[in-house]
């Protein structure tokens, strides 16, 4: 989701699990890119628009997620909770929604949550009877998802390229994780489709595309279209030398409906979750002020024949 503003940091709870992280090698380039503490941020980053390749924006994608999954927890922690499946900013509950399939009906299903930062959907979806797994780029969003606990196992890596059997999961879910940030998200949905059994769903939300064409405010100076919204041009933050520390991809609508069926699924819902009177939250630029008139988020429903 958008990225927060830095928070002070709070105490973290002992973890209360014995699933390992199974982590990927360093990148060290990444690491010289950005210095050894890893200390570089977007406090020192110049957004721009400019195209950004898939190896880009995963290794600015993941440093980004390393250096601020702490401050995106201590601030959107209590809204996203230790085990709810929150599939947007609007509050929007997978309890309610039900598209992953009825509650009762996930006791035992294989599910993979991709980008699943500190794992609260896996969490939901264990409770659930189901046995998920949680991915995530980020090996710092996965040491939160240890932190709250949990017995189903962490996976750090890229979901371009899921080190999982064909035909390993029947469900998989996406609240916000990877699609925004990757370069080419047909090349993900084909891994999905390939980890899932036949007759898989694969649901996944990102940012409403008519967002784009509005400034990410949650005010009223937000309301008013500032660029093309069929601008496909990456969202970069970079670094003094050039080098992204950060990238959002905008795809239209139609982009996605596209991609869903190159990726070899079949859409069988587009859901836009409307603002609920209950949530008077801000979060970047979603409110409820925003809320009431444009989409935020957009919920792809797809299943694999």
């Amino acid at each position: 989701m958008t990225p927060p503003e830095r928070v002070a940091a709070r105490r973290l709870r002992k973890s209360t699990t014995r699933e390992p992280i199974i982590q990927e090698p360093v990148d060290h380039e990444a690491v010289e890119a950005h210095g050894a503490s890893g200390a570089a941020g977007t406090d020192e980053a110049e957004a721009t628009r400019r195209d950004a390749g898939v190896t880009e924006s995963s290794r600015a994608n993941r440093g980004w997620w390393d250096r601020n999954a702490d401050d995106y927890q201590v601030e959107h922690g209590t809204f996203l909770g230790d085990d709810r499946f929150v599939w947007g900013p609007e509050g929007l509950d997978e309890i309610e929604a039900e598209l992953l399939g009825p509650p009762e009906e996930l006791k035992g299903k294989d599910v993979l949550e991709i980008g699943a930062g500190a794992a609260q959907c896996a969490r939901w979806l264990a409770a659930q009877g189901a046995r998920p797994v949680a991915l995530d780029l980020s090996h710092r969003q996965l040491q939160h998802a240890l932190r709250i606990g949990g017995a189903f196992p962490l996976v750090c890596a890229d979901a371009g390229d899921l080190p999982f059997a064909d035909a390993s999961f029947d469900l998989a879910c996406s609240a916000y994780g990877a699609l925004p940030f990757v370069a080419d998200p047909v090349r993900v949905l084909r891994e999905v489709r390939r980890v899932l059994r036949p007759g898989g769903r694969f649901v996944f939300s990102v940012t409403h595309p008519i967002r784009w064409a509005f400034p990410d405010e949650p005010g009223p100076e937000g309301l008013s279209v500032s660029s093309s919204y069929f601008d496909r041009t990456p969202y970069v933050e970079q670094d003094e030398r050039g080098r992204a520390v950060y990238v959002e991809h905008h795809r239209t609508i139609g982009d996605r409906v596209r991609d869903v069926v190159a990726g070899g699924f079949r859409l069988v819902d587009l859901v836009e979750p409307e603002w609920p009177a209950w949530n008077t939250s801000e979060w970047g630029g979603w409110s409820p002020l925003r809320g009431q008139l444009i989409p935020g988020t957009a919920i792809f429903v797809c299943e694999r024949d």
